[in-house]
């Protein structure tokens, strides 16, 4: 088989996952529960193919599919749930930093207690 081939496949691929897409509706184009079938067989159909016919996958053509996908059906979508970015380094350092220097005096209190208490008995 040839990668002619490969292409064609992929294609009907494509066209499978455009036709499952037609009984979604774009208030429902965001909803994981609609789309995870058709893109999961998307995804499938296309991975299964290249698995035989001896070809890498992911690959270009399949992860141009994708990106397809993504650009014609979901490019309005946005996160449910906000993106957690890192904090600023000085505000990160801060916040290792402190623990690591109440450790020490936090020994030295459990300590000086201890050995308060044992005077008292």
């Amino acid at each position: 088989l040839t990668e002619g081939n490969y292409t064609d496949i992929t294609q009907q691929c494509w066209y499978y996952f455009v036709d499952l897409m037609r009984n979604v509706t774009t208030s429902e184009l965001c909803e994981w529960t609609v789309i995870s079938r058709p893109y999961s067989e998307l995804q499938g159909c296309l991975e299964f193919w290249a698995d035989r016919l001896n070809y890498s996958y992911p690959n270009a053509l399949a992860e141009q599919y994708i990106f397809q996908s993504h650009h014609h059906y979901f490019h309005n979508c946005t996160l449910e749930h906000p993106v957690y970015f890192d904090p600023p380094e000085d505000v990160l350092l801060a916040m290792i930093i402190a623990p690591i220097c109440l450790i020490p005096f936090l020994v030295t209190l459990v300590i000086w207690r201890s050995k308060d208490g044992k005077a008292q008995a």
